[in-house]
């Protein structure tokens, strides 16, 4: 069966006991490894590795090793409580492998638990999973905590008195930072906080918080293309602290750009654009391609790709601009060219 990823949160605070597994799949690793680490604890609680109900396999391993997970599946435990066998990594390869388990699979077996990097529609894993009548497939997409998972991660932190000037403050560190980042700094909050009953304000999120949050050039690639000129400077600010250079900005902006083109020069239209671009687009960076190719327009995208390019030979020249100048220029003259 298929879970959405708005289900999927819920389903990792309180997995199904008697389902035969479940396939999690994703490009982030860090999301996939978040939400196996949530869902293998809730099924055999913080004391089951150490009780040995938790078998990991690695992928190299098992095709090394065909016979392991159905090892680690029909093997009895000497503590009670339910198991799980931990196949990480896996890919299409080892389908076969995976499959035959789900097949044999009987209830008292240990559930299966797989992670995978990013699979297609067509994957004979996601598929063997998704239409399973015992077993979930969950893909995990680059979306922010909704409010639930938010405050699922402060309750496990011990936190409760929160008003909504500090909840706002979290809600935005929840979209700088990556999952297990967001995570790790809530822990921290909560440890920040422990035994303290005064409510938690935003200059206690500031101090817990890191001091530079990661940034990804997507982000900064879709803030041009939506027009939010005013989010361009902070954004770039935090690129550059992190070692991010001019001339791989530029290039990384001419990329997307030329993407949003052969999208929108479809004759089927952007959507049907989106579907031949390769290597493929999935989930809600799929929507905002969509979204960013039907605003604006083969005929703009072309100047937008002229002024790219322009921008690109200054950077190589030897001018005596800045070069940093010159990426903020021309990505301010995108963003303002969106508004059009």
């Amino acid at each position: 069966m298929k879970l959405s990823t708005r289900e999927a949160s819920g389903y990792f605070r309180k997995p199904n006991p008697d389902s035969a597994g479940l396939l999690i799949f994703g490009s982030d690793p860090m999301r996939v490894a978040d939400g196996r680490t949530r869902v293998i604890s809730a099924l055999i609680g913080p004391q089951g590795e150490e009780e040995m109900r938790l078998t990991r396999i690695p992928a190299a391993d098992l095709r090394k090793d065909l016979a392991m997970l159905n090892d680690a599946i029909k093997a009895q435990g000497f503590f009670p409580g339910p198991r799980v066998a931990f196949v990480e990594d896996a890919t299409d390869t080892l389908a076969p492998t995976i499959i035959a388990g789900l097949t044999d699979w009987v209830p008292g077996d240990a559930q299966i638990i797989v992670t995978a990097g990013q699979l297609t529609a067509k994957s004979k894993l996601r598929k063997a999973f998704e239409g399973h009548k015992q077993a979930f497939a969950v893909g995990l997409y680059d979306e922010p905590p909704s409010r639930e998972d938010i405050e699922e991660a402060l309750r496990l932190a011990g936190l409760k008195n929160i008003d909504r000037e500090s909840m706002e403050a979290l809600t935005n560190l929840s979209r700088d930072l990556q999952p297990g980042d967001f995570r790790q700094t809530v822990d921290k909050i909560g440890l920040f906080k422990y035994q303290d009953d005064t409510p938690l304000t935003v200059e206690d999120v500031a101090a817990c918080a890191p001091q530079s949050s990661e940034a990804d050039l997507d982000d900064v690639l879709h803030i041009v293309a939506e027009a939010r000129t005013s989010d361009i400077a902070p954004i770039l600010r935090k690129l550059y602290a992190q070692g991010v250079n001019p001339v791989g900005l530029c290039i990384g902006a001419t990329r997307h750009f030329r993407r949003l083109h052969v999208a929108a020069s479809d004759p089927g239209g952007a959507a049907q654009g989106v579907g031949r671009l390769r290597p493929p687009v999935f989930g809600p960076r799929r929507d905002k391609i969509v979204r960013q190719a039907s605003h604006w327009g083969r005929n703009r995208l072309e100047k937008a790709l002229t002024l790219l390019t322009d921008t690109d030979l200054q950077l190589r020249s030897a001018a005596l601009t800045p070069q940093q100048a010159l990426v903020e220029r021309a990505l301010i003259r995108l963003s303002m060219m969106a508004r059009r």
